[in-house]
């Protein structure tokens, strides 16, 4: 695709989007629910999608908003690259970055804010905004894209993205065994996830091969071995702290290092600070003053 051609399709994102009335961006559904419903009248509109540029030498691809998960992870894997996007069966990379949500990988990883360099998106007047830059020395000022990530589209709608890419490791292990976890953390040198059901440990680990082969020695020393991979995640995702205040009765799974965890019963969230409301609401309030872009959704609600 031209840059033309991509222009054009932006253009257009934009004019349906257009400047009035309550307006939500579909994607592939799969987190549809999280942070509430949008109310019945509003109109759905889908983001551009496709790959408009990558070169790999860069380590960054353009690509639209539209773009499904699967089909960037496959076309990065032909260049031997990856981007820290959670690939989802059916999920778009705009909604995964609305969303937000980092995978059970954050902690070697890093976390899915980071993976965002540029973003187009749409405001409340139907403008198109650019956010970023395609590499890191060339941004300054606010960085509006790590706000974007998580902003349920309340903020503004994503059109186009820019995103870094990783080598994809040419070797990945999983382990499991009845281990201490915060032993686990602190022997290995890097490992990409480590999950904690409070009785058995699993561990992640990627690279070189001869990298790899060495930390598995080391956590098999520890009482982990090799296995398949990690376990079912249970259905909800809370930070930690949940567990402790709650005294959790269910099967949960803690993800070490990164603040949360996941549950196998719902259980409330804690109040966000005060502060974190009313900055909340200044940001609403400068970005979206009619509230017209994904309304009836609350990022504050997601977890």
């Amino acid at each position: 695709m031209t840059g033309d051609e991509a222009g054009e399709e932006l253009e257009s994102f934009a004019a349906e989007v257009g400047d009035d009335g309550p307006v939500a961006v579909v994607g592939g559904r799969t987190h549809w629910e999280i942070g509430g419903h949008c109310p019945e009248e509003t109109r759905l509109v889908r983001a551009p999608a496709g790959v408009r540029g990558f070169d790999p030498a860069d380590m960054t691809i353009r690509v639209g908003a539209g773009t499904p998960v699967e089909g960037l992870d496959a076309a990065l894997a032909e260049a031997g690259q990856r981007a820290n996007l959670p690939v989802l069966a059916g999920a778009t990379v705009g909604g995964v970055l609305a969303v937000g949500r980092d995978d059970v990988h954050a902690l070697g990883r890093g976390r899915l804010r980071d993976a965002l360099l540029e973003a187009v998106y749409v405001a409340d007047d139907g403008r198109l905004v650019k956010a970023g830059g395609p590499t890191v020395k060339n941004v300054s000022g606010f960085d509006l894209c790590r706000l974007l990530v998580g902003s349920l589209g309340t903020l503004g709608l994503l059109g186009e993205v820019i995103l870094r890419t990783w080598p994809r490791p040419a070797v990945q292990q999983w382990l499991a065994g009845p281990c201490d976890p915060t032993e686990l953390r602190r022997s290995l040198y890097w490992p990409s996830s480590i999950l904690w059901d409070g009785q058995m440990t699993w561990v992640h680990l990627e690279g070189h091969e001869s990298d790899v082969e060495s930390e598995t020695e080391l956590a098999r020393s520890l009482g982990c071995e090799p296995t398949d991979g990690p376990p079912p995640l249970p259905a909800y995702r809370v930070p930690t702290g949940a567990l402790e205040a709650e005294g959790f009765p269910g099967s949960f799974l803690v993800q070490i290092g990164t603040g949360m965890a996941y549950v196998s019963e719902p259980c409330p969230d804690p109040d966000p600070d005060a502060t974190v409301v009313a900055l909340h609401q200044r940001l609403k309030a400068a970005f979206d003053p009619r509230g017209r872009l994904n309304p009836g959704r609350d990022p504050l609600a997601a977890g």
